[in-house]
């Protein structure tokens, strides 16, 4: 691939001598790649990501922020074939199957026995980039005695507040919704209905939810385990805790895979290599703040060590998601009188 990509640019170079530099600047081939809004802010991997890759495909990388993975999903299903994405990073495992089913995505012909992740996820479309276990991040010094399981704080003191995602739009409240549904089964609209009274607010996504905790509003928040090594690394503080609750806690495995329909299939693949490559994998713990899938090219920083590390990892198979999704939300938005 790399042989035939550099001929590719030989040649290139070749024609720019005869035709003139407006020419080359004309045929730059253009990789337009949907993710979301946190992935390409100023201080997420977007940024670096994209220097790294431009700097040798002899391409143009475009990033399109959309709300969260769930928004991504319903985005592809709404422009269908007529989509301009080549490649979609963001979508996680609990979507994959969903994915597939629209017939807009083509096998990644990606190597990935580098990647290691809990579950040991492995398809032959979708490339995992990253990983988390979704946790309730507290404010310690609003909140002094949080909750030290997960049913206390379903039947817990209502007035120790949480705000959550929506899970028909954030992919960390589709993550709370299998959580909940993993642990307790056909109990989970009754935890459901006896969580409420601590319920907040409901985001449309990650960043309003984590927002709020950080602007002192709610002293708890559903988030990752990871998301106190920001305010460790960042900010020099350990204010902001993720709560180990023993009875385990749900992962979530992003993923990236190309469209089917896309007019730069090599380049979509190549890209998708780099994602696991050492170089990307290096960007991602301190820019996402998420696990790395793949072997770093430098260690985790020493507060990576401070993170609370599951013992238990609770996973639903993606076809049981895809399968269950719309009533398991149904029971929710019921459950909460929504």
């Amino acid at each position: 691939m790399r042989s035939m990509f550099l001929s590719s640019l030989a040649l290139g170079a070749a024609a720019t001598a005869l035709v003139g530099p407006a020419t080359a600047a004309e045929t730059k081939p253009t990789l337009t790649v949907y993710t979301y809004e946190s992935f390409v802010a100023d201080w997420g991997p977007g940024p670096q990501i994209k220097k790294d890759f431009e700097r040798d495909c002899g391409c143009t990388l475009d990033f399109v922020g959309l709300e969260d993975g769930v928004a991504i999903l319903n985005r592809l299903k709404l422009e269908g074939d007529t989509t301009k994405a080549d490649v979609v990073v963001g979508l996680d495992t609990n979507l994959v199957s969903e994915a597939k089913a629209t017939g807009l995505f083509a096998p990644s012909g990606v190597d990935t026995a580098p990647v290691t992740v809990p579950g040991g996820f492995s398809d032959d479309v979708f490339v995992p980039y990253d990983y988390g276990w979704f946790a309730v991040v507290y404010d310690s010094e609003q909140l002094k005695n949080p909750p030290a399981s997960l049913d206390a704080l379903i039947s817990g003191d209502g007035s120790q507040k949480i705000a959550i995602e929506d899970p028909r739009t954030s992919t960390p409240g589709l993550g709370m919704l299998l959580w909940m549904k993993a642990l307790y089964g056909d109990d989970a609209a009754q935890k459901w209905k006896d969580l409420s009274k601590s319920i907040l607010t409901v985001t449309p996504g990650w960043s309003e939810a984590y927002g709020l905790l950080t602007k002192g509003e709610v002293p708890m928040v559903l988030s990752y385990t990871t998301s106190p090594a920001y305010h460790l690394i960042e900010e020099k503080s350990d204010r902001y805790k993720a709560i180990a609750f023993p009875e385990g806690h749900y992962v979530q495995v992003e993923v990236a895979g190309r469209l089917a329909g896309s007019a730069h299939g090599d380049l979509a693949q190549r890209f998708l290599a780099f994602l696991i490559s050492p170089e990307a994998q290096d960007i991602l713990p301190t820019t996402n703040w998420m696990m790395p899938a793949a072997k770093t090219a430098s260690p985790l920083p020493a507060a990576f060590d401070q993170l609370v590390k599951p013992e238990k990892t609770l996973f639903l198979d993606p076809e049981t998601v895809a399968k269950n999704r719309r009533a398991w939300t149904d029971e929710w938005l019921e459950a909460l009188g929504r």
